[in-house]
C-alpha cells in the first residue's frame, strides 16, 4: 500500500476519445508512475478538462468505494444482469435495485451498531468482517421475524369492541352431543 503523501511522477494532457457510433468525448489523461515502484504504472481519464492533474490523482482513491458498491449491487441484486425488453424497463430497475442496496446497508448498518451483524462463515472459507450477503440475510430474517412472527399487536391497534356496536348478540345455546 503507498503511503498518503507518497512522492508520485505524473504527466498530463488532452486528447478525444472515440467511440464507434458515439460523439468524441475531450477528456484529460493523467499518467501516474511510483519512482520507487511500489505499484505499478496506471492512466487515469476525466471527462471535466478543468480539473488538474493533481486533483484527478487526488481523488482515484476515493473511487475504489463506488466499485465496491457496483460490484456488490452487481453480484448479489443482479444490477446490469436485468432481462426486460424494454429500455425503460431497464432505466426504472436500476435505481431501485441501487435504492434496495442503500436500504439494505442502512438496516444492516443499525444491527452493526449494536453489535448484532452476525458474519456467516464456512469451513473453507473464513471472512473476519462482514459483507453484504451478511446485511442481506439479517435484514431479511429481521424482516421476516417482525411481519410473519410478530406476536402481539400494538395498542394503536387494538380496539374494543363494545356489547352495543357489535353487530353479533349474544345467545345462550344448550347443545347436545350423540
Amino acid at each position: 500500500m503507498v503511503k498518503r503523501n507518497a512522492r508520485l511522477k505524473i504527466t498530463s494532457g488532452t486528447c478525444v476519445w472515440y467511440h464507434s457510433g458515439e460523439p468524441v468525448l475531450p477528456i484529460r489523461w493523467v499518467i501516474v508512475r511510483d519512482p520507487k515502484k511500489r505499484f505499478k504504472t496506471q492512466a487515469l481519464l476525466c471527462t471535466d478538462l478543468t480539473i488538474s492533474a493533481e486533483q484527478i490523482v487526488q481523488w482515484f482513491p476515493r473511487r475504489w468505494q463506488v466499485e465496491v458498491t457496483f460490484h456488490e449491487v452487481r453480484t448479489h441484486l443482479g444490477v446490469e444482469t436485468q432481462r426486460q425488453w424494454a429500455d425503460l424497463s431497464i432505466l426504472r430497475t436500476t435505481p431501485a435495485l441501487l435504492s434496495l442496496f442503500s436500504l439494505v446497508t442502512l438496516l444492516a448498518n443499525v444491527h452493526a451498531r449494536q453489535d448484532n451483524l452476525p458474519v456467516q462463515r464456512t469451513a473453507w472459507y473464513v471472512k473476519k468482517l462482514p459483507t453484504f450477503s451478511d446485511a442481506l440475510s439479517i435484514v431479511q430474517q429481521t424482516l421476516v421475524s417482525q411481519i410473519l412472527f410478530r406476536t402481539s399487536a400494538l395498542h394503536s391497534e387494538v380496539q374494543k369492541v363494545s356489547p352495543k356496536r357489535s353487530k353479533y348478540r349474544s345467545v345462550t345455546a344448550n347443545w347436545a352431543f350423540l
